[in-house]
């Protein structure tokens, strides 16, 4: 794997799409092959290299390769350090982009952690790789996962068309995207992290520094999962069976979920983004100010709401803070090209009246007709099948190709179609339309008492 500046960023070259005087021209700049997942190797090449910026890049060209390309934004935030590998689980899962005969790129972002503007680039920088470097497309599709629909929704703002009028992406598409935006995405990490601490008390511990809980943990603190995973079994036995949890266990994550209104396999992941999440925002967005309130909510849901609502910690906002996040990470509902949104109606992970959100924005600023958005029935996160998210892609290309905006039946029609080809379920529901984000969780805005 080579290392390209930002003068050529110089990673891959498909030969077969450039003349043959090209391709000898051009061999000896290559990098090395490197392999496929399983789901793509029998139809396409694939390469990585790593971005001046410190970002891994990954593309796949399919033997068949109709003319387009997918840009495709990971999940997480990531906890870890990019590697060289780690775009290759995602070129697996979302194989069928390439087995319709896209070709595909993916960035891991420069570095692991909180960052959307930072990851938007990132992902255009790997458009521009394979622009410069392998094949111009006919079509740029831009695919945002998860968290990377937060980062698509962004990029299709701040990239989408060039400096100079050109078009950079044709279409984007997001399945189950945290696309409400970070200030209020993560509003209800905020809330979890004072819960968590009025029942757990041990983050930090009564004889432990203490600091403002909104602020996740200080800088400096050393917190591993498998040191978070360890306090949160401590407080609710989240790691044993119910019947060997204690009793106070039992009542202290009951209170915990009654509260936050999501599955008890979902507290870890999201209490790190409660502690490492939100110390970063501090870091790197917010300059040590808080972003968040809860002055004023009352929480409901716990087994003695007027006692909890009484004593749990509470924090204010800092308009400027709350500006330099929505400045990062809140979509202001003008995407400069055709969006297509599908998500799981029973998404535990990233709750699909946040679609609600993404619409009551993209509407207020007057870009509905840009926007198309289509629900799935499985409970699960990011698992649309094949078909559903085959469908997408056809949908979104005929908008872009034929300027005929989809709606969700025909999206659903197309799934049925493709079940054909391309083996998986069709759970699109047609008719279904999510409640708005504020009903989700279960905080009201009362004077507590």
């Amino acid at each position: 794997m080579r290392h390209f500046g930002p003068a050529g960023f110089g990673l891959l070259t498909i030969l077969t799409c450039m003349p043959v005087g090209a391709q000898e021209a051009t061999k000896a700049a290559l990098p090395d092959t490197t392999a496929c997942p399983a789901a793509v190797a029998d139809i396409a090449t694939c390469y990585s290299a790593r971005h001046a910026s410190g970002a891994y890049l990954l593309a796949a060209m399919p033997k068949n390769w109709n003319g387009h390309l997918i840009v495709f934004a990971h999940g997480g935030p990531h906890i870890v350090a990019p590697a060289a590998t780690t775009s290759q689980p995602d070129l697996a899962k979302y194989s069928i982009g390439v087995r319709q005969g896209f070709a595909w790129v993916a960035s891991t972002y420069r570095r692991e952690g909180y960052g959307v503007r930072a990851a938007a680039e990132d992902s255009e920088h790997a458009r521009q790789f394979f622009v410069d470097h392998i094949a111009r497309p006919r079509r740029t599709i831009f695919h945002g996962a998860s968290w990377g629909g937060l980062v698509g929704s962004k990029l299709v703002e701040v990239h989408a068309k060039g400096t100079d009028g050109s078009t950079n992406y044709d279409g984007a598409f997001f399945n189950s995207g945290f696309v409400a935006g970070a200030p209020l995405g993560y509003e209800f990490r905020a809330d979890l992290r004072v819960i968590y601490q009025y029942y757990c008390k041990n983050l930090p511990r009564p004889d432990e520094p203490q600091y403002p809980l909104w602020s996740g943990m200080p800088a400096g603190v050393k917190l591993t999962r498998k040191d978070l995973e360890a306090l949160v079994d401590e407080c609710t036995g989240i790691s044993k069976p119910a019947a060997a949890r204690t009793a106070l266990q039992k009542q202290n994550l009951a209170d915990i979920l009654g509260v936050m209104r999501f599955p008890e396999g979902l507290l870890v992941r999201h209490m790190l983004a409660a502690t490492l999440l939100l110390r970063e925002i501090g870091e790197r967005t917010t300059n040590g100010r808080s972003a968040f309130s809860n002055v004023g909510v009352r929480y409901n849901g716990s087994s003695n709401d007027d006692e909890l609502n009484r004593n749990v910690v509470r924090f204010a906002i800092d308009p400027e803070a709350l500006a330099a996040l929505k400045a990062d990470g809140a979509p202001n509902g003008t995407p400069a090209i055709p969006v297509l949104s599908i998500h799981s109606i029973n998404d535990p992970q990233v709750v699909v009246e946040v679609q609600s959100a993404y619409r009551d924005t993209v509407h207020a600023a007057g870009h509905a007709d840009r926007l198309v958005q289509a629900y799935t029935n499985e409970n699960a996160h990011t698992a649309q099948s094949a078909p559903e998210l085959g469908a997408a892609f056809d949908a979104l290309m005929q908008w872009i190709e034929k300027g005929v905006k989809p709606t969700p039946q025909a999206i659903a029609a197309g799934c049925e179609r493709l079940r054909a080809t391309f083996e998986g379920p069709c759970r699109y529901q047609p008719e279904f339309m999510p409640q708005p984000y504020n009903t989700r969780y279960a905080r009201t805005i009362a004077a507590p008492r």
